[in-house]
């Protein structure tokens, strides 16, 4: 576990230095401001189009940013290092894709929902958005990590971390939205969340075996 531990504390500072949050945040926040004035001053219809333009924003600003967890160890050779210590492998890839959810996905959930108050949303709706948006926000970086890992050796991979990711984010981004969407009503949302946490759950799971297969085939 220290070398887990050293392996987070370590992305967590990269994560800090490359600047990948404030490009995320810029993307995050210039979606929110640009989409009403392309819709107008209609106040109705920003209401119940707002978790969508959030949940979408938050999503490809996560997609922007989903090169970054394996790309630089996998060229400076960090990651064949990676491979040789008695850590298991996919526990490694874990501890890279839960270092993504701390320094980018985690704190776009957080801000979202603030934001999204320019699109005219009710305030009390905010807390369940809170909560749908960061626990779909770990989903979306386990994800991320897959498709970083699928391109970890290709340059320019991004258009194919596009195609290989969002198919994958589409039942995140349904029940994501459908769990926002659900009134003020707590058991309303509660069918969304369940099926919201069973999806991060399943991510959480798969993630990790996955994205070790596809970097190990490159490392070989």
């Amino acid at each position: 576990m220290s070398a887990v531990r050293a392996i987070i504390a370590r992305d967590l500072r990269l994560g800090a230095r490359q600047g990948g949050l404030g490009t995320a945040i810029g993307f995050l926040l210039a979606l929110i401001v640009l989409v009403p004035l392309s819709l107008g001053p209609d106040l109705a219809l920003l209401s119940r189009i707002a978790p969508g333009i959030m949940w979408l924003g938050l999503l490809l600003a996560v997609l922007l940013t989903s090169e970054q967890i394996f790309q630089q160890d996998f060229e400076d050779g960090s990651l064949d290092l990676m491979t040789m210590t008695a850590t298991p492998f996919e526990l490694i890839v874990l501890a890279k894709a839960f270092s993504h959810w701390i320094t980018v996905s985690l704190p776009l959930a957080v801000l979202a929902p603030p934001l999204g108050l320019m699109l005219n949303i009710n305030i009390a709706q905010v807390p369940m958005i809170w909560v749908a948006m960061i626990l779909g926000s770990f989903a979306l970086s386990m994800l991320a990590a897959i498709g970083g890992a699928v391109t970890a050796g290709l340059r320019r991979g991004s258009l194919l971390v596009s195609l290989v990711i969002l198919p994958l984010y589409v039942p995140v981004l349904i029940f994501g939205i459908a769990a926002s969407t659900s009134g003020l009503a707590p058991e309303t949302a509660l069918p969304s969340f369940l099926v919201l946490l069973a999806i991060t759950l399943v991510t959480l799971v798969i993630s990790p075996l996955a994205s070790a297969a596809a970097l190990k085939a490159y490392l070989r």
